[in-house]
């Protein structure tokens, strides 16, 4: 939610969910923000396309997460990290570095970073903010917004 009220601009949802997606479809919608949701699962990309797609929302299936270069390599306001394999978040990390204005990453706890390697691409950007309060923790990273308010 703090996420949705620092940024402003197009939203990108990588791996849509259960709790994320109806969220952010709303909030966009609401405020006429444009959000993309990306999926190689065609069965969970079928399913959310099927109940969340507005003029502000549209849904893109990928065979491979290579095939979303295109759509992505573009200014964000808001990117949301989510996706699977989960040792493929850091590709796309690492490419919207410098082109959103905040990522939000899930499953950061640092136990897991055998799994997502997050420490590869922390470097990567000036701010961060770790959420450790629930589980699985989540990450905001930042190159333009200083996190050090980020109020949750």
């Amino acid at each position: 939610m703090e996420a949705m009220r620092i940024t402003t601009g197009d939203v990108l949802e990588l791996g849509p969910g259960v709790f994320s997606t109806p969220y952010l479809h709303w909030v966009c919608e609401k405020e006429k923000r444009n959000l993309l949701s990306i999926e190689d699962n065609y069965n969970w990309h079928y399913f959310c396309r099927k109940y969340y797609r507005t003029a502000y929302h549209k849904h893109l299936h990928v065979l491979t997460w290579d095939d979303a270069d295109t759509a992505i390599k573009k200014e964000w306001g808001l990117a949301f990290v989510d996706h699977s394999p989960s040792e493929r978040r850091v590709v796309e990390i690492a490419k919207l570095a410098n082109l959103a204005q905040l990522i939000v990453i899930h499953d950061s706890n640092v136990v897991q970073d055998g799994n997502y390697h997050y420490s590869t691409i922390y470097p990567l950007f000036k701010y961060k903010f770790d959420f450790t309060k629930v589980e699985p923790a989540t990450t905001a990273l930042s190159n333009f917004i200083d996190l050090k308010d980020f109020n949750i």
